[in-house]
């Protein structure tokens, strides 16, 4: 039997079908009590309040002293603690069926355990589509999952037609949306996004040299990860670039209503600033394969100390990231929450709160950084009210935590529980899973 299967046995118990016996066994009927809610619907608490939640739908939000708790309902004391949406990964990547199963399973937990409840996979791969089908049943625990296909690049596109094609195969076989990479030539980029818009299925990832930011916009292309595109745009890859810049670009995001995902942390370490000593010490690096752990951090020295390599130049990069994040947010422009985990030193869940820590300091509210992974990808999938926030009738992506979250994001890195479309994990649960996959890669030194 393998490791993880064996775990997930011992800590839950399996029936012969190999399902954790608790999933089965679980209450679908649950009431938060006496708890502050942060409903997300505009900045505001509200206190002493009492959420029930029925299968994977939220059925009531309101005063403690008003709600009749049904008698079935399992009963989960928020008397002192906030309750919030769960939070989204816009730019993760889920592994593939080539990996083994202990870190598929590893992985999808990870997000869960730190209430990312939303996972938009942009690595495409068969089989992933499968893997999405046996999470929703309950199979595994793990987030929403949404998903691009195998993407569309220089080495997977060599012609028009072929990429008319793998657009018109995609959404056949179900893919959320289609993931772009460099490579393409503007001709390839032009017959997939008129292909995609045809069919109506997003698009979204990088944008192609070829292509560029401006016509990348014009085509209608979705998400711009990584801001992926306007440093080029701004030629802002060495140099400081002026504030009337930014606020051009800016503004034809917002002319475009295109979408935004950052991924600021992952980036500076791309470009090399990161600090070596904070990436190799962070403590969630217990629960990723010491295979992989050593290949982020020979990756960084090696960007580090490669030829060439100019620190300041680098950070001015950096700092005109900042201030173009600063300037969409500060005009409304349309924001995702993203770290591009697992990759290096973003490890799944954790470093959602890296990156939110990272968005403060370029001048966003808790509020403001929340919304991003929360309400605004309700906005983002079409389903509004019914993802993101706590009202009735939206579905049952919850977290709690100890402290006011509005005060401070570092109040979310340790959840008292996490509920992921109406499964509750309590924080005992999460800590004791936690506990048993670092022991399970600590054996592997």
């Amino acid at each position: 039997m393998k490791r993880l299967a064996l775990f997930v046995f011992l800590l839950f118990g399996c029936d012969s079908e190999g399902i954790p016996k608790s999933v089965q066994a679980q209450s679908s009927v649950y009431a938060f009590e006496n708890v502050n809610v942060v409903p997300m619907d505009e900045e505001r608490i509200l206190e002493e309040q009492t959420v029930l939640v029925a299968g994977d739908r939220i059925t009531a939000v309101g005063p403690a002293s008003s709600v009749q708790v049904p008698a079935e309902a399992v009963r989960i004391d928020g008397r002192g603690k906030y309750l919030m949406p769960g939070l989204a990964e816009m730019h993760g990547h889920i592994p593939s069926p080539s990996q083994s199963p202990e870190y598929t399973e590893t992985v999808l937990f990870l997000f869960a355990a730190n209430g990312v409840t939303t996972v938009r996979g942009m690595q495409g791969s068969p089989g992933q589509l499968d893997l999405k089908a046996r999470v929703n049943a309950g199979e595994l625990v793990g987030p929403n999952l949404y998903l691009a296909g195998p993407g569309f690049g220089g080495g997977s596109v060599d012609s028009p037609e072929q990429a008319r094609e793998m657009v018109r195969r995609q959404k056949t076989e179900g893919w959320d949306l289609l993931k772009v990479f460099p490579g393409l030539t503007r001709e390839e980029f032009d017959a997939m996004a008129n292909e995609a818009n045809e069919l109506g299925i997003p698009f979204g990832g990088h944008v192609p040299e070829d292509v560029g930011l401006a016509h990348a916009m014009e085509m209608g292309q979705q998400t711009f990860d990584h801001i992926d595109g306007y440093i080029s745009y701004l030629d802002g890859e060495s140099e400081l670039v002026s504030d009337s810049a930014i606020a051009g670009a800016v503004q034809m995001t917002l002319d475009a209503g295109a979408w935004v995902v950052p991924t600021m942390v992952l980036w500076e370490t791309v470009l090399g600033v990161t600090d070596l000593e904070w990436g190799r010490n962070l403590p969630e690096l217990q629960y990723m394969p010491r295979s992989v752990v050593e290949g982020w951090i020979e990756s960084l020295r090696g960007r580090q100390q490669r030829a060439g390599f100019d620190r300041q130049a680098a950070l001015n990069h950096v700092q005109n990231r900042m201030r173009l994040l600063r300037e969409l947010n500060d005009a409304g422009a349309h924001i995702l929450m993203g770290t591009d985990a697992p990759q290096m030193f973003s490890v799944p869940g954790f470093s959602v709160h890296h990156e939110m820590e990272r968005m403060v300091e370029a001048g966003m509210t808790p509020y403001e950084v929340y919304r991003t992974g929360s309400v605004m990808i309700g906005r983002y999938l079409g389903d509004h009210d019914a993802v993101g926030t706590i009202t009735e009738g939206a579905q049952a992506d919850l977290v709690l935590v100890d402290a006011n979250p509005l005060e401070d994001v570092a109040h979310v890195k340790e959840p008292a529980g996490v509920m992921v479309r109406g499964r509750w994990l309590s924080e005992e649960d999460i800590q004791s899973r936690l506990s048993e996959i670092a022991g399970m890669y600590a054996s592997e030194d």
